[in-house]
């Protein structure tokens, strides 16, 4: 199509022009790793352009629409290959062989190399892309034989179930197509136009004066991301390889960020949430949809329908929404003033149009209240909530090691049961649930309070650690030597007594995965620990590695110092949740630590003490800026200092980081401390 046509498809094709202006276009690139991130969207166009260097070329391009994608793998490289984007993508809409529009991204990349040989190629699903990336295999019914023509070479087809599909062609304008080999010019240098689009129906932006408000930080590279993940019907997880929603990361983003959020973002985000739930009232994790959704119709047999289908199998989500329901309706004053209306509003639900916000709530808050009672009656192991049967997963660090095998996770059981249930106590308190209640319900919500209480009481002394001194010291420093690190700062941090901390997760019979982690930052934003437990629970987290979780690149998730061999070898610096860093557990520790810092009833001491950790903590996040916006990062140490190492760079790491994460722009509504 023309440019022309193209121009004018952008400018009306997302929305009436009456209900919204014209998003301006959102071009930025991204450098991490081995990845040059290249990323657009305007109107009905959103696209995220990856190209690999190293060893092993890739070209992909993920779009949030249907979360599909394409990508064209090269054969192993006898030298690395390095990649040069060559001015900035361009929007197009091509038109498919039935006349029906497709959209997507063209652009002309060069890369120095005598020849590229094309491995496969994959037009499907981001979940189907990033299980070849994993894996190196697809399902045979997405597999696509390419065309070549001269100097090209394309892929093109509809969706499994007839539905408009995907393109992906290269075409050489420098250099030459020889079979299934791009070639080379004299100079060593391949030129490619690349054009990719999906069929998928495109979502509607969010974005400007609609996301943020004036409070929120100057920070372009934070608001580019946050931009890009932002949509009326969702905010995705994090590009490109979760490119939908998810519910614990849609519901730890919307918390975080609700300070600079405008009060449409919040409700949007809500609502994702809501619209989601399960009969039962569960939270999903993940969605399936698009291509991906035919999918897993097809596997149990079903006809090839793209009705949406999501995973339940985790369990943190579920009790995140009734806190940060709370957080919006009770304690931000603009939410407060329009709770009543809001929770009259349509839950989002297509099955279900007349079903109301509060209504969803109260599923989810049943669900709540009745998995919660057996241990408020009886506190033992047994009646904490586990994963479910067969799950490795169930919260956050959800690698099949990220728990260390453990089966009842602490942020759970000790920060979110307690936290679900004082949330649903208060709102309850308020009157702001009273029109959605059915006649069973006020006797079960009349023990919310003394619930939460039971499990609050309980619950995090089941997870609670005490190395004796003398064993500390030297678990210390036996680990520092295996890991390359010095010493000295770690083990004057530990004083004399026992080293106290919480906990990573309870295997099976109750005994504790002695690995300490960054999971006490959910405790300071959802828990009111008192003076005495708060001083240990800040100083188990903030001592040097790997005594503790801090270095001078950030905050680790995870310190196995303390730990058997087995956890040791779980827990590296090449693991999904192991020896690195979450960019956003450290904006959840700096969130928590000035909510604490806020509370009257803290001793004079222990408010020091958290000006000091928040100072410390600041540092790593200055020191690691330049990643901020990434999901996470490795490190090295050499020549004194730690030095970071961007996740998926490393061929042993377990995957690679996403370039621009959801949650990791939080810090759009942090401030630094000023002193």
């Amino acid at each position: 199509m023309s440019a022309v046509v193209v121009a004018a498809m952008l400018a009306g094709a997302s929305a009436p022009a009456a209900a919204r202006p014209v998003q301006p276009a959102l071009q930025f690139d991204v450098v991490e790793g081995r990845n040059l991130n290249s990323f657009y969207r305007q109107g009905p166009v959103a696209a995220h352009l990856l190209l690999r260097n190293g060893s092993k070329a890739r070209i992909l391009v993920a779009f949030p629409a249907g979360n599909s994608g394409v990508g064209l793998w090269f054969q192993p490289a006898g030298a690395p290959v390095a990649w040069k984007l060559v001015g900035e993508p361009k929007p197009i809409v091509e038109t498919d062989a039935k006349g029906r529009h497709l959209y997507g991204i063209e652009a002309v990349a060069e890369v120095r190399a005598p020849g590229l040989t094309v491995k496969q190629a994959v037009l499907s699903s981001v979940r189907v892309l990033r299980d070849y990336e994993a894996l190196g295999k697809a399902p045979d019914a997405v597999l696509t034989p390419a065309t070549t023509g001269p100097n090209q070479i394309s892929w093109r087809r509809d969706r499994l179930d007839g539905a408009p599909g995907y393109e992906l062609s290269v075409t050489v304008t420098h250099g030459a197509v020889d079979g299934d080999r791009l070639a080379a010019g004299p100079d060593g240098v391949i030129r490619l136009r690349i054009v990719a689009a999906s069929g998928e129906t495109p979502l509607t932006p969010l974005g400007g004066d609609q996301l943020l408000n004036a409070g929120a930080r100057v920070d372009p590279a934070a608001r580019n991301a946050l931009n890009f993940l932002s949509y009326d019907e969702k905010f995705l997880a994090g590009s490109w390889r979760f490119n939908t929603y998810f519910g614990r990361d849609t519901l730890m983003s919307v918390r975080l960020l609700m300070p600079a959020l405008q009060p449409r973002a919040v409700a949007d985000g809500l609502r994702a949430v809501l619209a989601r739930l399960s009969p039962a009232g569960e939270v999903a994790h993940e969605e399936g949809i698009g291509e991906f959704a035919i999918l897993d119709h097809m596997r149990q047999g079903q006809p090839p329908t793209a009705d949406p289908t999501f995973d339940y199998g985790m369990i943190d989500s579920s009790y995140m929404l009734a806190p940060v329901a709370a957080a919006w309706l009770l304690d931000d004053p603009r939410g407060r003033a329009e709770a009543a209306k809001f929770l009259a509003s349509a839950s989002g639900r297509t099955d279900a149009p007349k079903e109301t916000v509060g209504l969803a709530l109260m599923r989810n808050f049943r669900l709540i209240l009745d998995q919660t009672r057996p241990f408020a009656e009886q506190p033992a192991v047994a009646h904490m909530i586990a994963l479910k049967p067969g799950h490795d997963t169930g919260q956050w660090r959800d690698s099949n090691t990220g728990l260390g095998g453990g089966r009842y996770p602490y942020d759970v059981n000790a920060v979110f049961a307690p936290a679900a249930l004082s949330a649903i106590a208060r709102l309850q308190a308020a009157g702001l649930l009273d029109p959605y209640l059915e006649p069973a319900d006020r006797q079960a919500l009349a023990k919310a309070a003394g619930q939460a209480a039971a499990w609050r009481k309980a619950a995090p002394r089941l997870f609670e650690v005490a190395v004796p001194a003398a064993e500390a010291r030297r678990a210390v420093a036996d680990y520092a030597q295996a890991q390359g690190v010095p010493a000295a700062p770690a083990l004057a941090a530990l004083g004399s007594g026992p080293v106290r901390f919480h906990a990573l997760s309870l295997n099976a019979d109750g005994s504790p995965v002695r690995v300490v982690n960054s999971d006490e930052g959910f405790e300071l934003l959802f828990g009111s620990p008192d003076s005495a437990s708060l001083s240990w629970e800040l100083a188990a987290v903030m001592r040097p590695f790997p005594a503790g979780t801090m270095t001078d690149i950030g905050l680790l998730v995870a310190d196995p110092a303390y730990a058997d061999a087995g956890a040791k070898a779980l827990f590296t610096r090449n693991a999904y949740h192991g020896l690195v860093v979450w960019s956003w557990q450290q904006a959840l520790l700096a969130a928590g630590i000035e909510r604490q810092l806020k509370r009257p009833d803290l001793t004079p001491a222990v408010k020091t003490e958290l000006r000091a950790a928040q100072r410390k903590l600041w540092a790593g996040i200055a020191a690691s800026k330049s990643m901020a916006n990434s999901e996470l990062w490795s490190w090295a140490y050499a020549g004194g200092r730690y030095t970071i190492v961007p996740f998926g760079a490393g061929e042993g790491d377990a995957d690679e980081s996403n370039a621009a994460q959801l949650w990791s722009t939080v810090f759009l509504a942090l401030k630094p401390p000023t002193r």
